[in-house]
């Protein structure tokens, strides 16, 4: 089976009305949401698909580099065919990140070729499900954070994750009020990514340290990078004081990277992105790394039902005890209002995800094991330009973010 064709098409879904959202050290406007949708076809009639980031600069490298690079080659053997990549035009790190994201769709071809699904082509699964904690709960009111929680338990999640922004004290209320409203069966994750990312305003690592304390006595799941990810000093400091679990990962730019946080026990949950942070090979040299440490592993998930879906087949091929977690984003939908309506994340697939007592169960058909719905490339055309800004109040600036994921969009410029 040879490839014939290799394409990716960029969407946006523009916001009916535009987003503002106001926080302790600033503001941010949300104007639309992109995907990424890559399609491969085959000389046989068989297509596969893969979500991809959100980006014009992926488009370009999938278009110029990628899709010329696997034109007329043999689908057999990915895992050769990556190898041959990284030695030519891969040996970029970025461009090899967005070949990792294509080669998602070349299994999917080859899974439904060979009558298989991908979670056996990585590794074969162990399991048939995998644990979803529903992921929303941007800069509001620590009341609406409350009614967002139980929300989201409602709909039959076992786990609810919000992104704290209301100075620390409201932060901790919070907390407090969250655990009030789902009681002690629903685990919490604080995502608290905006703490560094206030400028003058950003929390100090004395004030981390004492949230993090206080936190605890709500019995909070995890807290997710509640410093510059990139100090990876000041995290495994943090850890050790075993205050509260701590989670990081998701802006680690390399392997490197990655396995410091592991082998410096920066972290109790180490998280990733397929889609951006290199796919099911950077996921597959990680799990086993993790094991070892006896670490575990929480998917970073932040787009459509076809990336959750593409990261749950790699990890059903490991123990829960390995990989726990999937990230699993609510949007607002006529069952329940949350951050903001995305209706092409869920439209991106035909068939709905199947979602039973708070974990996904993943599909055994071959490939991905649900059909993708082409008609998004038309009801959702690409809309240039920035999909948010942030406004920071002191010092002022204003930074757009123009990709979708693991984007450090205040980078390292304040403490």
């Amino acid at each position: 089976m040879k490839i014939t064709r290799v394409q990716s098409f960029l969407l946006s879904y523009p916001m009916p009305e535009v987003v503002f959202l106001p926080y302790y050290g600033g503001e941010r406007t949300i104007v639309k949401r992109d995907a990424l949708l890559i399609r491969v076809e085959t000389d046989k009639g068989i297509v596969g698909y893969a979500p991809g980031q959100g980006s014009e600069l992926t488009h370009e490298r999938i278009r110029d580099i990628i899709a010329p690079f696997l034109a007329g080659r043999t689908l057999a053997e990915p895992d050769a065919l990556r190898v041959i990549f990284q030695e030519g035009p891969g040996a970029d790190r970025e461009v090899f990140k967005a070949y990792c994201s294509v080669e998602v769709a070349l299994l999917d071809a080859l899974g439904k070729a060979l009558g298989v699904a991908v979670s056996e082509l990585v590794g074969g699964r162990v399991r048939d499900t995998i644990r979803l904690y529903g992921s929303a709960g941007m800069y509001q009111p620590p009341e609406r954070y409350a009614e967002e929680a139980a929300g989201i338990a409602a709909l039959g999640f076992k786990a609810y994750k919000m992104r704290p922004a209301l100075g620390p004290d409201e932060d901790l209320r919070t907390v407090r009020l969250m655990r009030e409203a789902v009681g002690p069966g629903v685990d919490l994750m604080v995502d608290a990514h905006s703490w560094w990312r206030m400028g003058d305003r950003s929390y100090t690592p004395s004030q981390v340290e004492q949230l993090a304390a206080a936190m605890a006595e709500y019995e909070i799941a995890w807290l997710e990078e509640p410093l510059p990810p990139q100090d990876h000093a000041a995290y495994a400091a943090l850890r050790e004081k075993e205050l509260v679990p701590i989670a990081t990962g998701e802006h680690e730019p390399d392997q490197e990277g990655f396995l410091d946080l592991i082998h410096r026990r920066c972290a109790d949950f180490i998280q990733a992105d397929v889609v951006c942070q290199g796919g099911y090979t950077m996921g597959r040299r990680l799990f086993a790394e993790i094991a070892r440490a006896k670490l575990r592993f929480a998917f970073h998930s932040w787009g459509t039902d076809l990336e959750v879906l593409a990261a749950a087949h790699l990890g059903i091929c490991w123990p829960e005890h390995v990989v726990e977690w999937l990230e699993y984003p609510v949007y607002t939908t006529p069952r329940l209002k949350t951050m903001y309506p995305w209706p092409l994340a869920t439209e991106i697939l035909k068939q709905p995800l199947t979602i039973e007592n708070g974990e996904l169960v993943v599909p055994s058909a071959p490939g991905l094991g649900i059909d993708v719905d082409e008609g998004v490339i038309a009801r959702y055309p690409w809309k240039p330009g920035p999909w948010s800004y942030f406004k920071l109040f002191s010092p002022p600036e204003t930074f757009a973010v123009m990709a979708d994921h693991s984007v450090p969009w205040a980078g390292e410029m304040h403490r």
